[in-house]
């Protein structure tokens, strides 16, 4: 975006916030809102998931406590909270101070780039009006700390997973999966579940963050040891689908339009793997774990927390040769892998969207409901 274009998108965020501020200080803007409202984006990917789960199951349980925007300009002498600390950035400035913020910040550090650096300054400077700041992985909550920000600002909450949703598949769930996406007899089933191009589009520029080169590189060693077939979901993956096929490695795109389909791509696989330079879940993590599927991830995000080496998981340094040998000396033991999958589903239960939810409303809803009432 041009930084004309910027500017204008800027000052127009600015006006409509401001004409909501101006209207309701005079008492003409008076909105029936939710106690909290959770501001996601329009497209549907990981933060409108977020954001539906979470008022899913706290409504649940308190029903009419929350709602999911894309309009945080209306919300004013409520409780907000910004599914990402972009979002915050974009929209925070501009807001009413009549409102509590609350914002997840899932992910981001310094040597990401000076575009990253500069959003890490901007977002410490606005770290004063923000009420709570939820972050998922103890690596980001000890970072944060590490940059100034008060502990007693910071709730550890995980990402969550449905575990009634994502579970062991039976064998005909299994034969039905590998059927559809095509896995060859005998191969062994490798997937990746994300948005790792830049864009929408096609996806060829690698987001090198999410580590697409370095998924290439590992399933290439895995496939000198054994016949492999990826399946790939997700928009922008022009990048890798190149990268497997450069190495003549056979795979399945299929960009899921409807996210309860989700549950059967688990069911087809034999491993996953997380290749990311940095992360604040995935859930991609969590979901492959409650549906028995053995994960090697780098140590990002959520994965130091729920993956035990060798007993819930495996874990493998940011490098692509020690990935791949740490996938296939996790899978060489076949009995080992039974413990471990029924390791890994008992130790995601506590990661429950249910219980997820719970710990939002009771460790940072429920007490800024109660300043503003």
């Amino acid at each position: 975006m041009s930084e004309l274009r910027q500017l204008a998108a800027r000052n127009l965020r600015a006006g409509r916030c401001a004409w909501r501020r101006g209207l309701h200080l005079c008492g003409l803007y008076r909105p029936q809102l939710a106690p909290v409202n959770i501001v996601v984006e329009r497209a549907d990917w990981v933060l409108k998931r977020f954001g539906e789960e979470i008022v899913e199951h706290v409504n649940s349980n308190h029903p009419g406590a929350a709602a999911v925007t894309t309009a945080p300009d209306l919300m004013v002498g409520t409780t907000v909270h910004f599914a990402s600390q972009y979002m915050w950035l974009t929209w925070g400035p501009h807001m009413s101070r009549s409102n509590r913020f609350v914002v997840s910040f899932f992910h981001g550090k310094r040597e990401d780039g000076d575009d990253i650096d500069r959003h890490i300054d901007l977002f410490l400077e606005s770290v004063a009006r923000l009420s709570r700041i939820v972050t998922a992985a103890s690596i980001i909550e000890q970072r944060l700390v590490s940059w100034g920000v008060d502990p007693q600002r910071i709730v550890r909450i995980p990402l969550g997973v449905d575990t009634q949703v994502f579970r062991f598949p039976d064998t005909q769930q299994r034969t039905a999966a590998r059927r559809r996406f095509k896995v060859p007899d005998g191969a062994l089933c490798i997937g990746s579940f994300q948005k790792d191009g830049v864009g929408w589009g096609e996806g060829n520029e690698p987001k090198l963050i999410k580590g697409p080169d370095l998924f290439v590189e590992a399933v290439a060693r895995i496939a000198r040891e054994r016949p492999v077939h990826v399946l790939l979901t997700g928009p922008a993956r022009g990048y890798v689908k190149q990268g497997l096929a450069s190495h003549g490695i056979s795979f399945h795109h299929e960009y899921l339009k409807d996210q309860r389909e989700l549950t059967a791509c688990y069911h087809a696989l034999d491993l996953y793997l997380v290749t990311s330079r940095e992360e604040g879940g995935p859930l991609a993590l969590l979901e492959s774990m409650a549906t028995g599927v053995p994960v090697v991830s780098t140590p990002v995000g959520m994965s130091p927390d729920v993956i035990d080496d060798g007993r819930t998981g495996g874990l493998a340094d940011v490098d692509a040769d020690k990935i791949g040998e740490r996938a296939v000396n996790l899978l060489a033991d076949a009995d080992a892998l039974t413990v471990l999958k029924d390791n890994a589903r008992e130790r995601v239960l506590a990661c429950d969207w249910r219980e997820v939810a719970r710990q939002h409303h009771d460790l940072v809803y429920r007490p800024l409901i109660g300043e503003l009432s």
